[in-house]
């Protein structure tokens, strides 16, 4: 079974809800009242994005490596 890093994070627009992506496949996010419901859902997309990439025979994603960056934005 493949493994994709997900990003979660606040949605800046809507306060209350949380954003849950994977940069690898953009196809595959969502959102939810918290990030573990925004977490499940994304994933319910994702595994539903790699089923129909296998259906058609297509390769899946390669995953992104996430490397932290710290800013002095003063």
């Amino acid at each position: 079974m493949p493994k994709y890093t997900a990003l979660l994070y606040p949605d800046p627009e809507t306060p209350g809800t949380w954003i849950a992506e994977f940069p690898a496949v953009p196809q595959a996010h969502s959102f939810g009242q918290t990030p573990e419901e925004a977490l499940a859902r994304a994933k319910e997309a994702l595994e539903l994005v790699l089923t129909f990439l296998r259906a058609e025979g297509r390769p899946l994603p390669p995953d992104v490596q996430a490397v932290e960056v710290g800013v002095d934005a003063a």
